[in-house]
Protein backbone atom coordinates (compact mmCIF):
# COMPACT_ATOMS: atom_id res chain seq x y z
CA UNK A 1 0.00 0.00 0.00
CA UNK A 2 0.89 3.57 -1.15
CA UNK A 3 1.26 6.26 1.88
CA UNK A 4 1.19 9.89 0.96
CA UNK A 5 0.53 12.72 4.12
CA UNK A 6 0.52 16.45 4.20
CA UNK A 7 -0.87 17.85 7.54
CA UNK A 8 -3.76 16.02 8.81
CA UNK A 9 -4.91 14.56 5.33
CA UNK A 10 -3.62 10.89 4.55
CA UNK A 11 -3.91 9.19 0.83
CA UNK A 12 -3.72 5.65 1.05
CA UNK A 13 -3.62 3.17 -2.53
CA UNK A 14 -3.49 -0.49 -2.79
CA UNK A 15 -4.55 -2.53 0.00
CA UNK A 16 -7.26 -1.16 2.20
CA UNK A 17 -9.02 -2.76 5.66
CA UNK A 18 -11.69 0.05 5.88
CA UNK A 19 -13.98 0.37 8.30
CA UNK A 20 -17.00 2.36 8.33
CA UNK A 21 -20.88 2.39 8.51
CA UNK A 22 -21.09 2.03 4.40
CA UNK A 23 -17.98 -1.02 4.31
CA UNK A 24 -16.02 -3.35 7.01
CA UNK A 25 -13.13 -5.13 7.16
CA UNK A 26 -14.47 -8.81 8.13
CA UNK A 27 -11.16 -9.83 10.07
CA UNK A 28 -12.53 -12.94 11.75
CA UNK A 29 -9.87 -15.13 11.02
CA UNK A 30 -5.65 -15.27 11.28
CA UNK A 31 -5.64 -13.97 7.18
CA UNK A 32 -8.18 -11.15 6.90
CA UNK A 33 -10.52 -9.91 4.22
CA UNK A 34 -8.83 -7.11 2.35
CA UNK A 35 -9.64 -4.62 -0.58
CA UNK A 36 -8.00 -2.91 -3.62
CA UNK A 37 -8.79 0.68 -3.89
CA UNK A 38 -7.79 4.07 -2.72
CA UNK A 39 -9.25 5.93 0.24
CA UNK A 40 -8.28 9.87 1.68
CA UNK A 41 -8.88 10.76 5.07
CA UNK A 42 -8.96 13.91 6.40
CA UNK A 43 -8.45 15.88 9.80
CA UNK A 44 -8.19 19.67 8.71
CA UNK A 45 -11.51 20.62 10.50
CA UNK A 46 -11.10 20.64 14.26
CA UNK A 47 -13.56 17.40 15.23
CA UNK A 48 -14.81 16.57 12.25
CA UNK A 49 -13.43 13.33 10.01
CA UNK A 50 -13.99 13.18 6.33
CA UNK A 51 -13.05 9.61 4.64
CA UNK A 52 -13.49 9.08 0.78
CA UNK A 53 -12.56 6.42 -1.58
CA UNK A 54 -13.42 3.95 -4.01
CA UNK A 55 -12.93 0.08 -3.86
CA UNK A 56 -12.47 -1.92 -7.02
CA UNK A 57 -11.64 -5.64 -5.77
CA UNK A 58 -11.85 -7.84 -2.87
CA UNK A 59 -10.04 -10.58 -1.35
CA UNK A 60 -12.00 -13.10 0.97
CA UNK A 61 -10.86 -14.58 3.99
CA UNK A 62 -9.63 -17.89 2.47
CA UNK A 63 -8.96 -16.76 -0.65
CA UNK A 64 -5.53 -16.16 -3.13
CA UNK A 65 -7.07 -14.02 -5.55
CA UNK A 66 -8.64 -10.44 -5.87
CA UNK A 67 -12.13 -10.94 -6.77
CA UNK A 68 -15.04 -8.12 -8.20
CA UNK A 69 -17.07 -7.36 -5.76
CA UNK A 70 -21.09 -8.49 -4.92
CA UNK A 71 -24.24 -8.81 -2.92
CA UNK A 72 -26.16 -11.90 -1.23
CA UNK A 73 -28.59 -12.88 -3.97
CA UNK A 74 -26.02 -12.21 -6.88
CA UNK A 75 -22.63 -13.39 -5.53
CA UNK A 76 -22.96 -16.97 -6.50
CA UNK A 77 -20.10 -17.64 -8.82
CA UNK A 78 -22.11 -19.11 -11.34
CA UNK A 79 -23.47 -17.71 -15.30
CA UNK A 80 -26.35 -16.43 -12.82
CA UNK A 81 -24.32 -14.08 -10.44
CA UNK A 82 -23.41 -10.97 -11.15
CA UNK A 83 -20.63 -8.82 -9.67
CA UNK A 84 -18.79 -4.84 -10.04
CA UNK A 85 -15.49 -3.45 -9.87
CA UNK A 86 -16.82 -0.21 -8.20
CA UNK A 87 -17.78 0.70 -4.75
CA UNK A 88 -17.53 4.61 -3.87
CA UNK A 89 -17.79 5.48 -0.34
CA UNK A 90 -17.51 9.00 1.57
CA UNK A 91 -18.51 10.53 4.77
CA UNK A 92 -18.06 11.87 7.85
CA UNK A 93 -17.82 12.24 11.90
CA UNK A 94 -18.58 14.98 13.62
CA UNK A 95 -17.97 15.59 16.88
CA UNK A 96 -20.94 17.94 18.25
CA UNK A 97 -19.09 17.84 22.27
CA UNK A 98 -16.81 15.81 23.50
CA UNK A 99 -19.98 13.01 24.57
CA UNK A 100 -21.96 13.75 21.29
CA UNK A 101 -20.87 12.52 17.71
CA UNK A 102 -23.02 12.69 14.66
CA UNK A 103 -22.29 10.44 11.28
CA UNK A 104 -22.89 10.65 7.79
CA UNK A 105 -22.15 8.00 4.96
CA UNK A 106 -22.56 7.38 1.58
CA UNK A 107 -22.34 4.45 -0.39
CA UNK A 108 -22.78 2.91 -4.06
CA UNK A 109 -21.87 -0.66 -5.23
CA UNK A 110 -22.34 0.48 -9.12
CA UNK A 111 -25.43 -1.07 -10.41
CA UNK A 112 -26.42 -3.04 -7.47
CA UNK A 113 -27.26 -0.19 -4.78
CA UNK A 114 -27.25 3.41 -3.47
CA UNK A 115 -27.04 3.16 0.96
CA UNK A 116 -27.27 6.67 3.08
CA UNK A 117 -26.50 6.47 6.73
CA UNK A 118 -27.04 8.55 9.56
CA UNK A 119 -25.67 7.92 13.32
CA UNK A 120 -25.56 9.56 16.69
CA UNK A 121 -23.74 8.04 19.58
CA UNK A 122 -23.45 9.46 23.06
CA UNK A 123 -21.65 9.12 25.77
CA UNK A 124 -23.63 10.23 29.15
CA UNK A 125 -21.81 9.67 33.02
CA UNK A 126 -24.80 8.06 35.32
CA UNK A 127 -23.16 7.60 38.75
CA UNK A 128 -19.89 5.09 39.22
CA UNK A 129 -20.16 4.53 35.46
CA UNK A 130 -21.08 5.48 31.60
CA UNK A 131 -24.16 4.92 29.67
CA UNK A 132 -23.42 4.50 25.85
CA UNK A 133 -26.25 5.33 23.29
CA UNK A 134 -25.72 4.25 19.50
CA UNK A 135 -28.41 5.24 17.18
CA UNK A 136 -28.10 4.08 13.29
CA UNK A 137 -30.23 4.50 10.17
CA UNK A 138 -29.55 3.36 6.73
CA UNK A 139 -31.99 3.84 3.63
CA UNK A 140 -31.03 1.43 0.72
CA UNK A 141 -32.23 1.59 -2.69
CA UNK A 142 -31.45 -0.25 -6.34
CA UNK A 143 -29.14 0.89 -8.48
CA UNK A 144 -28.56 0.24 -12.79
CA UNK A 145 -29.34 -3.00 -12.65
CA UNK A 146 -30.33 -4.43 -9.82
CA UNK A 147 -33.62 -2.27 -10.54
CA UNK A 148 -34.53 -4.77 -13.34
CA UNK A 149 -32.50 -7.48 -14.33
CA UNK A 150 -32.99 -10.65 -12.40
CA UNK A 151 -29.05 -11.88 -12.47
CA UNK A 152 -28.30 -8.62 -10.24
CA UNK A 153 -31.38 -8.90 -7.16
CA UNK A 154 -30.58 -9.44 -4.12
CA UNK A 155 -32.41 -11.77 -1.63
CA UNK A 156 -35.44 -10.81 0.09
CA UNK A 157 -39.42 -11.60 -0.21
CA UNK A 158 -41.56 -9.66 -3.06
CA UNK A 159 -45.17 -11.13 -3.63
CA UNK A 160 -44.87 -12.38 -6.92
CA UNK A 161 -43.95 -15.87 -5.65
CA UNK A 162 -39.78 -15.55 -5.73
CA UNK A 163 -37.48 -14.89 -2.97
CA UNK A 164 -35.09 -11.91 -4.68
CA UNK A 165 -35.41 -9.06 -5.96
CA UNK A 166 -34.56 -5.12 -5.96
CA UNK A 167 -32.50 -3.55 -3.37
CA UNK A 168 -35.32 -1.62 -1.18
CA UNK A 169 -34.41 -1.59 2.55
CA UNK A 170 -34.61 0.67 6.08
CA UNK A 171 -33.07 -0.16 8.76
CA UNK A 172 -33.29 1.26 11.99
CA UNK A 173 -31.24 0.21 15.25
CA UNK A 174 -30.71 1.27 18.75
CA UNK A 175 -27.98 0.05 21.21
CA UNK A 176 -27.16 0.81 24.96
CA UNK A 177 -24.43 0.18 26.99
CA UNK A 178 -23.65 0.73 30.51
CA UNK A 179 -20.18 0.12 31.69
CA UNK A 180 -19.16 0.00 35.13
CA UNK A 181 -15.79 -1.27 37.16
CA UNK A 182 -15.26 -3.50 33.93
CA UNK A 183 -18.93 -4.61 33.91
CA UNK A 184 -20.87 -4.10 30.78
CA UNK A 185 -24.85 -4.96 30.26
CA UNK A 186 -26.42 -3.72 27.26
CA UNK A 187 -29.40 -3.94 25.12
CA UNK A 188 -30.52 -3.16 21.77
CA UNK A 189 -33.60 -3.31 19.22
CA UNK A 190 -33.18 -3.22 15.21
CA UNK A 191 -35.83 -2.90 13.02
CA UNK A 192 -35.51 -3.70 8.74
CA UNK A 193 -38.21 -2.34 6.96
CA UNK A 194 -38.48 -2.85 3.04
CA UNK A 195 -39.18 -5.76 0.62
CA UNK A 196 -35.43 -6.45 0.47
CA UNK A 197 -33.13 -7.86 3.03
CA UNK A 198 -30.47 -5.19 4.03
CA UNK A 199 -27.52 -5.07 1.38
CA UNK A 200 -23.85 -4.37 1.91
CA UNK A 201 -20.70 -6.12 0.35
CA UNK A 202 -20.80 -9.83 0.29
CA UNK A 203 -19.19 -11.86 -1.40
CA UNK A 204 -20.57 -14.94 0.20
CA UNK A 205 -17.14 -16.41 1.78
CA UNK A 206 -17.72 -14.27 4.63
CA UNK A 207 -18.12 -10.45 5.21
CA UNK A 208 -19.55 -7.79 8.14
CA UNK A 209 -21.03 -4.76 8.04
CA UNK A 210 -22.08 -2.10 10.09
CA UNK A 211 -25.30 -3.21 12.17
CA UNK A 212 -26.15 -4.09 15.93
CA UNK A 213 -26.80 -7.35 14.91
CA UNK A 214 -23.55 -8.35 12.91
CA UNK A 215 -22.91 -11.89 15.13
CA UNK A 216 -20.50 -14.62 14.25
CA UNK A 217 -23.71 -16.63 12.37
CA UNK A 218 -26.40 -14.76 11.33
CA UNK A 219 -26.94 -10.84 10.58
CA UNK A 220 -30.45 -10.39 11.43
CA UNK A 221 -31.12 -7.80 8.70
CA UNK A 222 -34.06 -9.89 6.67
CA UNK A 223 -37.01 -7.95 5.03
CA UNK A 224 -39.48 -7.41 7.43
CA UNK A 225 -37.08 -8.71 10.79
CA UNK A 226 -37.50 -7.21 14.12
CA UNK A 227 -34.67 -8.12 16.83
CA UNK A 228 -34.24 -7.50 20.19
CA UNK A 229 -30.75 -8.06 21.94
CA UNK A 230 -29.46 -8.52 25.45
CA UNK A 231 -25.19 -8.54 26.26
CA UNK A 232 -22.93 -8.61 29.25
CA UNK A 233 -19.23 -8.63 29.12
CA UNK A 234 -16.35 -8.13 31.51
CA UNK A 235 -12.63 -6.46 31.21
CA UNK A 236 -10.39 -8.78 33.42
CA UNK A 237 -8.20 -5.62 33.50
CA UNK A 238 -10.10 -4.46 36.58
CA UNK A 239 -8.82 -7.82 38.80
CA UNK A 240 -5.32 -7.06 37.29
CA UNK A 241 -5.72 -9.54 33.88
CA UNK A 242 -5.31 -6.49 31.24
CA UNK A 243 -5.93 -7.31 27.99
CA UNK A 244 -8.39 -10.33 29.04
CA UNK A 245 -12.26 -9.82 28.23
CA UNK A 246 -15.46 -12.31 27.93
CA UNK A 247 -18.89 -11.96 27.03
CA UNK A 248 -22.31 -13.37 26.02
CA UNK A 249 -25.13 -12.01 23.39
CA UNK A 250 -28.32 -13.21 23.05
CA UNK A 251 -30.19 -12.41 19.69
CA UNK A 252 -34.14 -12.55 19.06
CA UNK A 253 -35.25 -12.00 15.18
CA UNK A 254 -39.23 -12.57 14.50
CA UNK A 255 -41.81 -11.34 11.68
CA UNK A 256 -39.40 -12.36 8.84
CA UNK A 257 -41.28 -11.66 5.39
CA UNK A 258 -41.99 -14.88 3.36
CA UNK A 259 -43.74 -15.87 0.16
CA UNK A 260 -46.88 -17.44 1.03
CA UNK A 261 -48.88 -20.58 -0.68
CA UNK A 262 -50.95 -17.41 -2.52
CA UNK A 263 -47.65 -15.93 -4.20
CA UNK A 264 -47.87 -12.80 -1.86
CA UNK A 265 -45.33 -11.41 0.59
CA UNK A 266 -46.78 -11.76 3.76
CA UNK A 267 -45.41 -11.39 7.51
CA UNK A 268 -45.56 -15.46 8.54
CA UNK A 269 -43.76 -14.56 11.57
CA UNK A 270 -40.84 -16.78 10.71
CA UNK A 271 -38.26 -16.19 13.61
CA UNK A 272 -34.20 -16.87 14.42
CA UNK A 273 -32.15 -16.84 17.12
CA UNK A 274 -28.33 -17.21 17.95
CA UNK A 275 -26.58 -16.89 21.22
CA UNK A 276 -22.76 -16.29 21.73
CA UNK A 277 -20.09 -17.05 24.14
CA UNK A 278 -16.63 -15.16 23.61
CA UNK A 279 -13.45 -14.47 25.35
CA UNK A 280 -10.70 -12.69 23.70
CA UNK A 281 -7.02 -11.98 24.91
CA UNK A 282 -4.80 -9.05 23.31
CA UNK A 283 -1.06 -8.86 24.26
CA UNK A 284 -0.77 -5.77 26.13
CA UNK A 285 2.69 -4.91 25.83
CA UNK A 286 6.21 -6.61 24.65
CA UNK A 287 7.40 -8.33 21.11
CA UNK A 288 3.59 -9.63 20.54
CA UNK A 289 2.12 -5.91 21.81
CA UNK A 290 -2.10 -6.09 20.14
CA UNK A 291 -1.63 -9.37 18.98
CA UNK A 292 -5.54 -11.14 19.91
CA UNK A 293 -6.61 -14.26 20.12
CA UNK A 294 -10.75 -14.75 20.53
Amino acid sequence: TAKAKISQTELKLGTLQPKNPVIVTNDGRLLPQTFQGGQITSGEIKDLTLVGGQIEHVKGRNSSNNEELSIAGANGRTASGRDSNKFIYAGGDYKITKDLTAQYYYGNLDQFYKQHFLGLVHNWAIGPGVLKSDFRYFNSRDDGANGHDANYFTSGDYGTGVTKGKVDNNLYSGLFLYTVEGHTFGGGYQVSNGSSDFPWLNQGDGSSNYTITDMQIQKFGRAGEKTWQARYSYDFAKVGVPGLTAGVVYLKGDSIDTVGTNGRENASNRSEWERDFTIGYVVPEGPFKNVGLM
